[in-house]
């Protein structure tokens, strides 16, 4: 059966979890080039693709792998490939265009030291602040993170449901940890799990504007192949698709690409809330560095220390205001994670001096520790 995994309890690794929450989605198109630590995801869907009738290919590298992804989601398959962080840098500017021409599919960055080829075998969450600013120009971006195979799973869903509403590259940034670390996964049977699709058109193809957005700020893309002709450009374009030097049409555009994220915000963020309710200090963690911070935030209780958790789970668009909502009545932030401040300079930004904000970094290859954490709270209080 296509969906053979579906309402079983399994042992799979993160890796795995994100190509079966894929197809889960309805995905059906793979195009990557291999990369550690990110490649089981392409390995798992190249044996798994066959048994739901998908396609994968390998390209000659990641450049083309991201066009490949854009060609097929202009034909309304949902598509997808998965990276690491040379890798990552090397699709920026398909994923620009996949921006600036609204085109749906999810990049997958399972992320590992660096910089350039760095610690390939090893964590790391230095790519964050690439995922918001990697490619050139203004337009939104959402990009999510996990701390957990199945939370992996839920998020793969979750980032093919945003890029068909908001018709926009969505990015998962995983982890080596995250990718590779073996452990239980409930698989949902297929038809309990919420897929959206993009709109499709209610107006004739001779009535059709392709980036004509009536109801709001986001397109309805025909699928090629359906009747409609349109032009896909990366040039700054007006609502016919074709590229236009009028002043206002790209003025509007670019304000568009990121108004669309912005009016949506309180839908796309989703937050983690752990032991806030009474906190004098916050833990604000993402990805692996959050599986920790709980664990230090029991150990901080135990010990008499009001610690309190707020784990992200949308890094992009960053949560500003529910940060700064808890800046007025606790005394201080501490932020772990795998870089030299990435986003503890996003915390920083929201809490607008309201409360000190205390750093905790690794960059060696080695995880934060429960216990760093707890020793970071403790300096603080």
């Amino acid at each position: 059966m296509p969906d053979r995994y579906a309402g079983r309890t399994m042992m799979m690794q993160g890796n795995q979890a994100c190509a079966e929450g894929a197809m889960a989605a309805g995905c059906r198109f793979f195009a990557g080039y291999p990369i550690t630590p990110s490649s089981e995801i392409a390995e798992w869907l190249a044996l798994r693709f066959p048994e739901v009738g998908g396609k994968f290919i390998q390209m000659e590298d990641e450049i083309g792998a991201m066009g490949a992804v854009i060609g097929a989601s202009l034909t309304g398959v949902k598509a997808m490939t998965a990276t690491s962080g040379p890798g990552f840098s090397l699709k920026q500017e398909n994923i620009g265009y996949a921006a600036m021409a609204e085109v749906p599919c999810v990049v997958v960055d399972v992320q590992r030291g660096g910089p350039s080829t760095g610690m390939p075998t090893l964590p790391s969450q230095m790519d964050v602040q690439q995922a918001r600013w990697g490619a050139h120009g203004d337009h939104g971006v959402i990009a999510l993170t996990a701390s957990s195979a199945q939370e992996t799973f839920e998020q793969t869903i979750r980032a093919f449901n945003l890029a068909e509403t908001y018709m926009m590259p969505v990015l998962l940034l995983l982890d080596e940890i995250v990718g590779h670390t073996t452990e239980r996964i409930v698989i949902p049977d297929w038809d309990t799990v919420e897929r959206i699709d993009r709109k499709q058109p209610e107006v004739p193809p001779d009535e059709y504007l392709p980036y004509r957005c009536p109801e709001g700020l986001i397109p309805v893309l025909a699928n090629f192949g359906t009747g409609y002709r349109y032009n896909i450009t990366g040039l700054c374009h007006n609502e016919t698709g074709f590229p236009t030097n009028n002043k206002q049409e790209n003025e509007s555009l670019v304000i568009r690409l990121t108004e669309k994220i912005v009016a949506h915000r309180n839908e796309i963020i989703r937050l983690k809330r752990m032991m806030l309710d009474d906190a004098d200090i916050v833990i604000f963690a993402y990805g692996t560095v959050a599986r920790s911070a709980r664990q230090a935030v029991m150990e901080c209780r135990e010990q008499g220390i009001k610690a309190g958790l707020l784990e992200a789970t949308v890094l992009w668009p960053f949560p500003t205001e529910e940060v700064y909502a808890l800046a007025g009545s606790v005394n201080a932030f501490v932020v772990p994670e795998l870089n030299l401040g990435q986003m503890a300079r996003e915390v920083e930004l929201a809490v607008r001096c309201a409360a000190p904000v205390h750093r905790l970094n690794r960059v060696d290859g080695d995880p934060i520790t429960p216990l760093q954490i707890l020793d970071a709270v403790k300096e603080v209080v």
